[in-house]
């Protein structure tokens, strides 16, 4: 069978579906398997070796010559993991049988705005492998998958020499500022820290990583906006430890099976995107956020600042295990 996988954003949701990928393959070995994602976030699985065929969009148009093209594959089944008004475009265009991942939209709003937790206690990756089972796919609980090359990896030859032995990875950014710890919380929790510590993020966190850096002097390499995503996944990869806000890199430090301490601010776990490790394997990995504030979570994306004012679910979390590191 031939198969179209759609997940058209972003790089944390896409690594999230790579079980789905590498489970379809290896189930149906000779299954020819397409994923089709925005053109920024082809190096997400462009390296992938379960994917036959990457296709591209371009920003958020689902122009006639990429349904055209795509008519022409033939596919028997499309995947998909998107499930919003451009997918269902392609789905028509295609008309073949197709499976849509539940994206529980109605549980989310109730626990953002009435606290009325009616989310499954499944994480979405296992939501995800539900688009599947009519084919008898399972889990195979290797976690998740994220493939990068020997020339990404020589960005660790970048670092000071005494930091490549033992560093901590700390992913400084997030796609909203209350996914991101506030800058006076990470100086306080980086003085406690005795590694190395390497700054990970895009040209956006420069400012951000430059007044970290600042504040915690020589025990601090600046990497944010130097390195490509897939550089940066190299760092992550040969890290110690990895700390994260609620974003991409923590679910590629998932996938190389980091010892995690992720950050939670107006998100929360139970939406069900916390990192996802094989049950196997014991990392002793952390969440850390603030329980029982009666505002959170106040969105299941982000804003620019806390709504409310005093940002308690970030600034009152507590850093006592950092002084561990």
């Amino acid at each position: 069978m031939k198969f179209l996988l759609i997940r058209l954003s972003s790089i944390g949701d896409i690594v999230l579906t790579s079980p789905v990928v590498r489970c379809l393959k290896q189930q149906h070995p000779d299954a020819e398997i397409h994923f089709l994602t925005k053109r920024g976030f082809e190096d997400v699985v462009r390296n992938n070796p379960y994917i036959d065929a990457v296709h591209l969009v371009n920003d958020n148009t689902i122009d006639n010559d990429l349904l055209s093209n795509l008519k022409e594959e033939r596919f028997d089944a499309v995947i998909d993991l998107h499930h919003n008004l451009r997918t269902l475009k392609i789905k028509r265009a295609l008309d073949v049988t197709s499976f849509s991942f539940n994206k529980l939209n109605i549980e989310k709003w109730l626990l953002v705005n009435f606290k009325m937790n009616r989310m499954p206690n499944v994480h979405i990756v296992d939501r995800y492998m539900k688009t599947v089972s009519s084919f008898g796919v399972t889990n195979d609980d290797q976690g998740l998958d994220y493939f990068i090359t020997p020339e990404d990896e020589r960005a660790v030859d970048s670092l000071p020499e005494h930091f490549r032995k033992n560093y901590i990875a700390w992913v400084v950014g997030a796609a909203h500022a209350t996914k991101q710890l506030p800058s006076a919380k990470m100086i306080s929790i980086g003085k406690k820290i005795k590694s190395p510590i390497v700054l990970l993020g895009g040209k956006n966190d420069v400012a951000l990583s430059s007044t970290i850096k600042e504040a915690l002097g020589e025990n601090v390499f600046d990497a944010c906006g130097k390195f490509s995503l897939n550089e940066s996944a190299a760092l992550v990869k040969h890290a110690s430890v990895v700390l994260s806000n609620d974003t991409g890199l923590m679910h590629i430090a998932a996938a190389f099976r980091k010892k995690i301490y992720s950050f939670w601010g107006n998100t929360v776990p139970e939406f069900g995107m916390y990192p996802y490790l094989p049950s196997s394997l014991k990392t002793n990995s952390a969440i850390l956020e603030v329980k029982n504030l009666r505002c959170r979570p106040c969105s299941k994306i982000g804003f620019d600042k806390c709504p409310k004012g005093h940002f308690k679910c970030m600034n009152e979390i507590d850093e006592k295990v950092f002084s561990a590191l």
